[in-house]
Parts: C-alpha cells; sequence; structure tokens
C-alpha cells in the first residue's frame, strides 16, 4: 500500500510482534493463505483450531491494507434487505443467507470476548442517518424486515437522531442496536496474535508471485525465494488482487476510502457529538461514515480521489463533510489523515470462486468487511475442512471480468463526481 501523505490514528504498539514464521521448503501443508488481513487471518485461525497445518503469506506487514485501515464499524447484514435475498436466492439459500448475515457482528464481538483479544470496542450500535424522504421509507423497509426477525433494531425520529448523533440536516433514521466499533488495526493484530498461538505459521514481506499446480499439490512461491507446497490455497487479498489468479482482478473495482480525525474533543463537545458511542453511515450517494475514537476523537471517512493522494487538499471534501454535520467543530484541527482500498463488485455481494479444487478466493467486502469476512473465515475453514459447500453461505460463482475494465476506474470516478453534485443540491 502506498502510504505517503497517510497518517492513520490506528497505530500498532512498538512492542507489537514481527511475523517471520515459515514452514520448511519441502513440507507439504494443509492451507496457504495468501494475504494477512481480517478474512485470511480467520480463516487461519479457525483451520488450525480444525487442526489444519496453516501457513500466510503477507505482502507487507499485518495490518498495512485496508483490514487495519478502515473506520472500524462493525455492521451485520449485507447492502440487501432479508426480502431481495429470499427472492435473489430462493427460500433455502436466501434463509441461510440472512441467518448468517445476521450474525457477522456477534461474530466479532463474540471473538473479542471469548479470545480475550485487546481490542478497544464500543457497542451500542450503527445509525443509518437518512436527509430526504426517499431515504426514511427504505429506512422503515429495513425495519420491518428484520423486526420481524426478532433483531434488535428500531426507527428514530428527527429529535431521537439529533440527539443521538449532534449532527444538523437529518430527517431521521434507523438504529441497528447489533453493531458497534473498534479499533480496527488492534482487531487485526490480535487476530494474527491468536492464530500463531493457535499453530498458524505467519511470514510478513512475503509477496506471492506465483501459484501453480503439479501432482495433485499447489506450489507458492514468494519474491523472496520461500517456496511453499500446499493441499488448498486461499486467495484473501481482495482489493490488493493482482494477477496470481487470471481475471479475478478484472472483476472487482479498487476504491480509495480517505478518512480524517479531528484532535481530541472537548467534554462539551464530546457530550454532544455521539454521545452513547454509535457509529453513524448517512443515506447519500457518496456517503460519509463517522464515529468517536477511543482517545475521544471524531474519525470520519468516504470515498477519495481515484490516484493516491498528494496531499491535505485532496481530504478537503471530508473537511467540509465534517462541518456540514458539525458546525461547531469549525475551530478543531484535523489531526490524522490515511485512505485505504476497497474492493467493489458490480452486484454489492461479496464473490467465493474456486476455479480448480483447493484454490479459493474471496473478493468484496461492500463495507461491512469486519463482521463479514471474520465470520466468512470460520466458514471457508469449515469447507476446507470438510469438503461440504454448504459451509459456504456464499455459492461458489465462475470468475467473470467485466467487459472493458481498464476504463471502469474512469466511470466510477466520473459517476462519484456525479454523485456528489447530486448530493450537494439535497443538503
Amino acid at each position: 500500500m502506498h502510504l505517503r501523505f497517510s497518517d492513520p490514528i490506528w497505530q500498532k504498539p512498538r512492542t507489537a510482534t514481527a511475523f517471520q514464521s515459515l514452514f520448511p521448503a519441502g513440507q507439504c501443508v494443509d492451507v496457504v493463505i495468501v494475504g494477512g488481513g481480517i478474512l485470511g487471518l480467520s480463516t487461519a485461525l479457525h483451520a488450525a483450531r480444525l487442526g489444519l497445518a496453516v501457513q500466510v503469506l503477507e505482502a507487507g506487514e499485518i495490518g498495512n491494507g485496508a483490514s487495519g485501515l478502515n473506520g472500524g464499524q462493525v455492521i451485520p447484514g449485507l447492502k440487501y434487505d432479508p426480502d431481495w435475498l429470499l427472492e435473489h436466492f430462493g427460500l433455502e439459500r436466501g434463509e441461510a443467507l440472512v441467518n448468517f448475515a445476521a450474525s457477522t457482528a456477534d461474530t466479532v464481538f463474540e471473538l473479542i470476548r471469548d479470545e480475550r483479544l485487546a481490542v478497544p470496542f464500543v457497542r451500542d450500535g450503527w445509525i443509518q442517518a437518512a436527509h430526504t424522504e426517499t431515504a426514511l421509507k427504505a429506512a422503515a423497509n429495513r425495519d420491518r424486515q428484520w423486526r420481524a426477525r426478532g433483531a434488535d433494531v428500531r426507527l428514530l425520529s428527527r429529535t431521537e437522531i439529533a440527539t443521538m448523533t449532534g449532527a444538523q440536516g437529518y430527517l431521521g433514521g434507523w438504529l441497528d442496536r447489533r453493531a458497534g466499533v473498534i479499533d480496527p488495526l488492534a482487531y487485526t493484530s490480535e487476530l494474527a496474535r491468536v492464530a500463531a498461538a493457535a499453530g498458524v505459521k505467519i511470514a510478513e514481506r512475503q509477496n506471492v508471485m506465483q501459484i501453480s499446480k503439479n501432482a495433485g499439490f499447489w506450489h507458492v512461491s514468494t519474491e523472496s525465494g520461500a517456496e511453499l507446497q500446499a493441499k488448498a490455497v486461499v486467495l484473501a487479498t481482495n482489493a490488493y488482487t493482482g494477477g496470481l489468479l487470471p481475471g479475478l482482478a478484472e472483476t472487482i473495482v479498487p476504491l480509495h476510502s480517505f478518512q480524517i480525525a479531528t484532535a481530541p474533543l472537548s467534554s462539551n463537545l464530546a457530550a454532544a457529538i455521539l454521545p452513547e458511542g454509535q457509529a453513524v453511515s448517512d443515506s447519500r450517494r457518496i456517503l460519509v461514515y463517522y464515529r468517536k475514537s477511543a482517545d475521544g476523537r471524531l474519525v470520519l471517512g468516504g470515498r477519495g480521489r481515484m490516484a493516491f493522494p498528494n496531499g491535505p487538499a485532496d481530504w478537503a471534501h471530508l473537511e467540509r463533510a465534517l462541518l456540514r454535520l458539525y458546525p461547531a467543530l469549525s475551530d478543531i484541527a484535523i489531526e490524522k489523515r490515511w485512505f485505504g482500498r476497497v474492493a467493489m463488485t458490480p452486484d454489492h455481494l461479496p464473490h467465493i470462486h474456486e476455479p480448480e479444487k483447493g484454490l479459493l478466493a474471496v473478493v468484496g467486502c461492500q463495507g461491512r468487511g469486519i463482521g463479514l469476512m471474520t465470520a466468512l473465515g470460520e466458514r471457508i475453514a469449515s469447507y476446507l475442512s470438510s469438503g461440504d459447500t454448504r459451509q459456504l453461505p456464499f455459492p461458489v460463482s465462475p470468475i467473470r471480468p467485466f467487459p472493458f475494465h481498464a476504463f471502469r476506474q474512469v466511470g466510477v470516478a466520473a459517476t462519484i463526481a456525479w454523485y456528489r453534485m447530486l448530493d450537494a443540491f439535497e443538503r
């Protein structure tokens, strides 16, 4: 990841472990996982607990990708509501998928509790804030569907959302109490720690250059010269997917998610802004999302330019959004600016691919990566152990590259600019 002009709020302790553990050359392991983010580490941890010998290879350092640089919102569900999932996937698969999606936040917070992970968190919910009547109707529809399934959710009035967020401009919203916020870098780092304690070998700075199959086994080669042999390989690289699996990178559009963090808020401001500690995402076409950090800062993020940032001006659109919501913060310094890379799929669903037996790839978090990839890692581990595809909540799909993929990002950039202008008219 390109870190120029990027200064994230989330920081590893200076005593953080460096992972440099590799299986000996010539030893055949059960699984090699390419990518040491949340999906890769969750898969590794659960696979090791099922008795598999697991090697994780991370091209950079643990937490340097989107898993350690995101906004730390742990949101259950998918982009689509239960009724759509049932209609699209059929009753049996749809019902299983709805139940899986409902459980993803629980999976994260139960893992933090059960494994005693040193991860700062607040679990008081997530607010989807509505700035138009159309968005309010969508929130009411979502509320009806999830309340029918017993979820701890409710609609918020204009007065309630103003009190809970302290922000200006919302007509109402929807509160999902199942959600919460965490420190994502601490979470990713702790996943690596407990995975290593469970027997997983993790090696940082091992950029995988080639994957090939010979005599029924997968052979994995890294830029530094490491050679591994495995019964199965999992590509858990998401938005950082390159050319290891032909066509895979052309099934997604990587986007940059930019974030800013204020100086720590005064006690008066902290009491008025998100006093209960919820996370918020708004209903704009180019949404912004925000929460408070453990040290009392307001952290706000949203889509940024497609190219790498050149300086603080590239975060100016987020500072304008911050002041639109919270004019009282006009004199509060922005102390941190950073960005990460996320992946968009055309249908806004995660994709699981297995082009050859024993070669798995997963792409597409769609803004719910912490919960989704934690829970999905457990299911993939079960599939690797049992071979039972019923363990996978999403159907395995063929790799279908976008037509004219090279031009897709240009179109996305133009669409973002157009949507941002439309949003400006709906202030």
